[in-house]
């Protein structure tokens, strides 16, 4: 299965960011649907990854956001692609962004289940732990070495 990283604003990424939001948020792990949406989702840079079968028809399987401060958010990947590499290739590609941004850093509120996930790529924890929607987090942090 080929991974294809789609990059762009809130209009463009809507319909595939907003299905995969429902479906891992809301139906999965329960969030509010109020709590799901908000005002900055038009004003961060969305990434949607796909895969494609061996016939080259596309699904759209994950999503993450960039929001201008450098907050990576609403990182969700759906449970069939889960270990497949799409949640690292979406972060990869909003670090990337980040960097071409000029951000020293990007910051991120983790779901601690997912703690590791984000350390094996230079993330460093801050803080003690946190509910948000009823699910424990932790707030961690990666600064980009100055010689990349």
């Amino acid at each position: 299965m080929a991974l294809r990283i789609g990059l762009g604003d809130w209009a463009t990424q809507k319909p595939e960011a907003q299905a995969i939001r429902y479906a891992v948020f809301v139906l999965e792990q329960k969030v509010p649907l109020e709590m799901e949406w908000d005002e900055m989702d038009a004003q961060c840079l969305h990434a949607v990854a796909f895969m494609s079968d061996s016939d080259g028809v596309e699904q759209a399987v994950g999503t993450g956001r960039l929001l201008p401060d450098g907050h990576i958010g609403r990182m969700a990947v759906l449970k069939q692609a889960r270990g497949s590499g799409v949640g690292a290739a979406l972060l990869l590609a909003l670090m990337q962004q980040a960097q071409r941004r000029g951000q020293r850093q990007v910051e991120l509120s983790a779901q601690t289940h997912a703690e590791v996930f984000y350390a094996r790529y230079g993330f460093v924890r801050e803080g003690e732990q946190y509910q948000d929607a009823g699910i424990p987090h932790v707030h961690m942090r990666h600064i980009f070495d100055e010689r990349s």
